[in-house]
């Protein structure tokens, strides 16, 4: 199966809904793909007081990506603030142009920046089937967690939506081989530009394949790119390196 993925690296304007999804529409509809991804809360910046700019399942970030799907003709994928049952999640979500939508809550919260005292985890890991490919969804620091991210079989590529700073910028770069060298899978990680009340963000999007190649990087700059995911090849990787089949065991907890 192939999938032509963009990745789509802009800079947001704070805490305004409306105007980042406008200036996110063009990436979304020129892009030359089926599945299109976003950065984490590309509607309003990374958000530590959830209660400005949360939504419901039916406000504008939900409804604007479903329309998008369904008038592009193609997946769209990021995060939002939600408010659901008077607690707030950082939820992922992946749309497809049907209007089925799956959505996945941050499990590993940003303890060091407050996200973990506004938000409630997620408990349960996700993962989509679309075009025959399958994508586990996380969110951003879940990135620095390889049992969380661990390919158990069960996907072909992972998909992080992320808002990382610009000071922890190797990491970034550096964990993104990691887990698809580790896992033998395609990774496709989303970040932003620009700066906010809190942080500055250099960007560096990539999509990296199961060798841990990068296909794409975005650097600094502002832009959506596109790569082909292949999972005839890395089925062929995998069967000629079968570094999976001596795996440790582990249970999550």
């Amino acid at each position: 199966m192939k999938v032509d993925v963009a990745i789509s690296q802009v800079d947001m304007e704070w805490e305004n809904t409306t105007r980042n999804l406008a200036r996110f529409e063009p990436a979304v509809a020129e892009a030359k793909a089926d599945i299109v991804v976003l950065p984490e809360m590309f509607a309003t910046g990374f958000k530590l007081r959830p209660s400005v700019v949360a939504e419901p399942m039916d406000g504008e970030v939900v409804t604007t990506m479903l329309r998008w799907a369904r008038e592009y003709r193609k997946a769209v994928v990021g995060s939002a603030v939600i408010s659901e049952g008077g607690l707030f999640r950082n939820r992922q979500f992946f749309v497809e142009p049907s209007g089925r939508m799956t959505w996945y809550d941050k499990h590993h919260l940003f303890r060091p920046g407050g996200e973990a005292r506004d938000y409630e985890p997620g408990k349960q890991r996700v993962i989509v089937e679309y075009m025959g490919i399958r994508f586990l969804l996380l969110v951003c620091y879940d990135l620095r967690f390889p049992v969380w991210s661990r390919n158990r079989g069960d996907y072909d590529a992972i998909i992080y939506s992320a808002s990382w700073a610009d000071d922890r910028r190797e990491v970034w770069r550096t964990l993104l081989r990691a887990r698809a060298i580790e896992n033998q899978c395609y990774v496709i990680g989303v970040n932003r530009v620009g700066r906010d009340p809190d942080a500055e963000y250099a960007g560096d999007s990539a999509i990296i394949d199961f060798k841990g190649r990068t296909l794409v990087d975005a650097g600094c700059s502002e832009g959506t790119l596109t790569a082909t995911i292949d999972t005839e090849q890395m089925a062929a990787f995998r069967e000629k390196f079968p570094a999976w089949i001596d795996a440790d065991d582990f249970e999550l907890r």
